[in-house]
């Protein structure tokens, strides 16, 4: 009888354990922001989500990210002035696990709340950057350390208006950067475990976008979208395989490219959208489109601001300049139909879109989070609460602020900041 009671408990761990789903980078662990956890709630049961923690943090832009038990965040208090930090949390409980502070004096950087890039996690490390372009690798559960480098002081960042915000990108020993530095250092690739530079390329200016890694007739590639172009860069040497010119105005080139079956996907809020198809047998690309409208008022296809884009069924779905959430035919970009109910109208009004099987999650500026359905027939919403409440750094957009950073869902728990808070609330079917 013990024998089976042991065996019983050992399955259960195992499969508590491949269920389990931890959130350790910008948009999730592949980056393409799905969430695979099971046995979530499908519909709320009132219009304010009870909260399982509440730590207070100071502004940011960051959202969280979750690996083995620990939430990670990045901020810029009021008080010290002129510092960045990077925070560490229990997952169950919100407690304070370590802590690391660093001088940072935001030298021309519009929308000065505070750092913008998501902490990355990888086997056991935790990597950060700042606003300014301070790269730190630290010991993941305690917070010691283990390198650090000035890639602005290093690589002379023409830094971009809104500063570094592109999440880096680990991909086997190296650790991948957007930064618009000098001397063909627009991407620079370092050895994760130094800091020691392997290679570098583009003469492109940053923008915000978080370069993503997909395979193409058999290689890895990295896919980086800067100010002024989209390209496909071997993961190796940094040798550009394809690239299309696409100058962004204001490198306002903010949402991540997204990847469906052969298909990448980009939108700017000033410059319209552009999909490019890449090429099964060979190292190369082609575009399948590009439009944008006369202005950010009158657009064309799809604008977007931060929100990244969501793909299905051939349809992709995203959020227009002043919120218009949108449906377009994937190999056209002609308009299905628009919906503005999703979140109030407003010059880059915002919505992150996650997707969870057949739902799309989504968490708008309001502080809401919307579970959804989104087809050619329109968008059907499904559920709705309030889960955290906006606030002012940010955006005082109205005198009631903003929600802008991403959300993250792991282990049936979802975990959201605001200019004051970072929260938790329980999302498992109880």
């Amino acid at each position: 009888m013990r024998s089976v009671i042991l065996f019983l408990f050992i399955v259960l761990i195992h499969f508590n354990c491949i269920n389990a789903q931890d959130w350790p980078g910008w948009r999730g662990e592949l980056r393409d922001g799905i969430w695979n956890d099971p046995d979530v709630i499908g519909k709320f049961e009132s219009e304010e989500l009870d909260i399982k923690w509440s730590v207070q943090i100071g502004p940011g832009y960051s959202g969280p990210t979750l690996a083995h038990g620990k939430v990670y965040i990045t901020d810029r208090p009021d008080n010290p002035v002129n510092q960045e930090r990077v925070l560490c949390f229990d997952e169950e409980s919100g407690s304070s696990i370590w802590t690391f502070a660093y001088d940072c004096e935001y030298l021309g950087i519009g929308y000065p709340a505070g750092p913008r890039a998501s902490v990355i996690i990888d086997e056991g490390r935790a990597y950060t950057l700042g606003s300014m372009g301070h790269l730190y690798c630290f010991d993941a559960a305690t917070g010691a350390m283990l390198w650090k480098r000035d890639m602005n002081a290093d690589y002379k960042i023409e830094m971009p208006i809104w500063g570094i915000a592109s999440a880096p990108l680990i991909v086997g020993d190296k650790i991948i950067l957007q930064i618009g530095g000098s001397e063909n250092a627009s991407v620079v690739a370092l050895y994760k475990t130094s800091g020691e530079e392997i290679w570098r390329n583009l003469n492109d200016k940053a923008s915000y976008s978080a370069p993503i890694l997909i395979n193409q007739a058999n290689k890895k590639i990295i896919v980086n979208w800067s100010g002024e172009s989209l390209s496909g860069l071997d993961v190796e040497t940094g040798e550009i395989y394809w690239r299309f010119p696409f100058t962004v105005r204001s490198q306002m080139a903010i949402a991540t490219p997204v990847l469906y079956k052969d298909y990448i996907f980009v939108s700017s809020f000033y410059s319209g959208s552009m999909l490019i198809k890449l090429d099964k047998n060979s190292l190369t690309a082609e575009k399948v489109w590009q439009r944008a409208g006369e202005s950010e008022r009158k657009t064309d296809a799809l604008h977007c601001v931060m929100n990244t884009p969501v793909i299905l069924e051939n349809y992709i779905y995203g959020v227009d300049s002043y919120g218009e959430l949108r449906c377009l035919e994937l190999e056209t970009g002609d308009r299905v139909w628009e919906d503005l109910t999703a979140v109030t109208k407003d010059r880059w009004a915002n919505i992150h879109f996650v997707q969870n099987g057949e739902n799309t999650w989504m968490f708008n500026e309001h502080g809401e989070l919307i579970i959804s359905r989104l087809s050619p027939e329109g968008f059907k919403e499904i559920s709705r609460a309030q889960l955290i409440e906006p606030t002012t750094a940010q955006l005082n957009r109205k005198g009631t602020g903003v929600t802008w950073s991403h959300p993250a869902f792991a282990n049936k728990h979802v975990f959201i900041r605001s200019d004051k808070e970072l929260v938790c609330a329980d999302l498992s079917v109880k």
